[in-house]
């Protein structure tokens, strides 16, 4: 199996947790609760600032100090409707109380106290459209680089109907050379609908150094240290992912790769 997928731990509690120790690398970490109602969870942020997502279900959460309420109204994630989360900094705790049945991600990277403890959306986050034809797909951004939300997290999500492609025209955003490219490493939390559907992500380098094309199951997260990694989804299953990234800057900038440009120019002037 490739190093890069990571399958859930199981189908209740804490089912990934990942660290850059884990990973190999040096800036993301993600985690995913599915919890049952009435579970109650929590963690300290420690060096690292967090965007708890809720990517279906309701909780109750009190983090830094204050009682935030409950969150969430998304039961299915397939609604495609914007999700509500929670901005945790560097050096607090924060705890979670199932309302109902719900999954919750937690987004991390490293924290410099540049930001104190806030909801994202829903009310901010608006569906919008990417790509044409069979390499169209919505997302919903949660806090990207237009967003003064945090000190290092990118985080977003994309809804990939059935059929089509994603994080296409392929692209790598693993150099540090602002303003032309940025580094940012990168995970991929994978659902599918159906739920025994399959999905397919490649990360793959120009030089073939690093390719791998992986067959991705809901829950699955797969890793993105470097290179392209455009993912299908076949006729039937539509795919959903949750992305975080993060590097030495919060700025998003990437480079195509050079055997799909002549797509990019065609659409462009289309």
């Amino acid at each position: 199996m490739s190093m890069l997928r990571r399958r859930p731990f199981g189908g209740h509690g804490k089912v990934h947790e990942i660290t850059p120790q884990s990973a190999g690398w040096r800036y993301v970490g993600f985690s995913l609760y599915r919890l049952r109602a009435g579970d109650t969870i929590g963690e300290a942020t420690g060096a690292m600032e967090a965007i708890l997502v809720m990517v279906e279900g309701k909780a109750r959460f009190q983090a830094a100090g204050t009682d935030w309420g409950e969150l969430g109204d998304r039961m299915n994630v397939f609604e495609r409707t914007p999700p509500h989360c929670l901005y945790v900094p560097n050096n607090e705790t924060w705890q979670a109380q199932a309302i109902t049945d719900c999954t919750i991600a937690v987004c991390l990277a490293p924290g410099k106290g540049g930001h104190k403890a806030h909801r994202i959306g829903p009310d901010r986050i608006t569906l919008t459209t990417r790509g044409v034809g069979a390499n169209q797909r919505f997302i919903n951004n949660i806090a990207m680089e237009a967003d003064d939300d945090c000190d290092s997290l990118l985080v977003t999500e994309v809804f990939t109907p059935a059929g089509n492609w994603s994080s296409y025209p392929s692209h790598r955003h693993d150099e540090d050379d602002f303003p032309r490219i940025t580094y940012l490493e990168e995970t991929y939390y994978h659902r599918l609908n159906p739920d025994q559907g399959f999905g397919v992500q490649r990360v793959y380098t120009e030089d073939g150094a690093l390719d791998e094309t992986i067959a991705v199951k809901s829950h699955d997260v797969v890793l993105v240290p470097r290179g392209h990694h455009p993912c299908g989804a076949p006729y039937g299953f539509e795919m959903y992912y949750l992305n975080v990234m993060a590097g030495p800057l919060r700025n998003w900038r990437f480079v195509p790769d050079p055997a799909v440009q002549w797509i990019i120019d065609r659409d462009t002037t289309a």
